[in-house]
């Protein structure tokens, strides 16, 4: 059996991790070196960064913060923001990435997938997607949950994966920063409607949140950022916690 992965992120604006509740209100949280190194440190499964101004700014990933990140971690590293080409892909990939994601430049151009997916392989490919639920269902939204799309979660979830998406980053708008726990409606049709991995995102306050979404929801992974950043939920605890829930998860010694 597969171990259900931990998975800090590391939203960037202007250099600075920083967190917000529900994509709004964003406030300072430190240094991201020094933070994915503890991360590092405290035995966490992967690192995520995702720039979160950089699409709506119509600008690159920043290169040099992602090369000096990946000098101080060993652990794999997603790199997501503004990122629309190939060559996006490539630079990102030079300075240390070993996955990237996109986000609203697959909603924009679906076809990038796929050309992203034969050109680096499934693998490297991460499919983010920002949901909210709205009077018509769960919506995907792009450009940092800024725009409400055509596509309904699932039938999106389903789409990028016949695409060659090898793994999907599902955040719940509507749970983000509330700390009141995961989407475990939208995150459990989504696990189960599509047959590649799926990270839980947005929610996360307590060690039981992250049980709940590995058995409810049949998460593959699960990601969080502010109990992470302020100390509020050490990894190694809530590695030992999961672990004594006999979920399969990897243990730091």
């Amino acid at each position: 059996m597969l171990t259900k992965r931990i998975i800090p992120c590391l939203d960037i604006k202007n250099g600075r991790t920083v967190k917000g509740i529900r994509f709004e209100n964003i406030r300072d949280a430190g240094d991201p070196v020094a933070l994915a190194a503890e991360y590092a440190r405290q035995g966490a499964d992967e690192l995520v960064f995702l720039d979160i101004t950089a699409t709506n700014e119509e600008r690159k990933t920043f290169a040099q913060l992602v090369r000096d990140i990946a000098r101080h971690i060993d652990i794999p590293f997603t790199v997501g923001g503004g990122i629309a080409a190939i060559s996006d892909v490539e630079v990102l990939l030079h300075e240390g990435a070993d996955k990237v994601s996109i986000n609203s430049a697959a909603i924009k151009e679906p076809q990038l997938v796929y050309d992203l997916a034969k050109r680096f392989g499934s693998q490297c490919i991460t499919v983010a997607i920002d949901t909210k639920f709205t009077a018509a269902g769960w919506k995907v939204f792009s450009r940092a949950g800024t725009v409400e799309t055509e596509h309904y979660t699932l039938d999106w979830a389903k789409q990028i994966t016949d695409l060659g998406a090898g793994e999907i980053l599902l955040t719940s708008m509507s749970h983000d920063g509330t700390k009141d726990g995961f989407a475990l409606d939208i995150t459990g049709d989504v696990s189960r409607g599509v047959s590649i991995p799926v990270i839980a995102s947005g929610g996360a306050g307590k060690m039981d949140h992250f049980a709940d979404v590995f058995n409810q929801a049949n998460a593959d992974a699960a990601l969080a950022a502010s109990i992470f950043h302020f100390g509020e939920v050490p990894i190694p605890d809530l590695k030992a916690y999961l672990a004594n829930q006999q979920l399969p998860i990897r243990l730091c010694y």
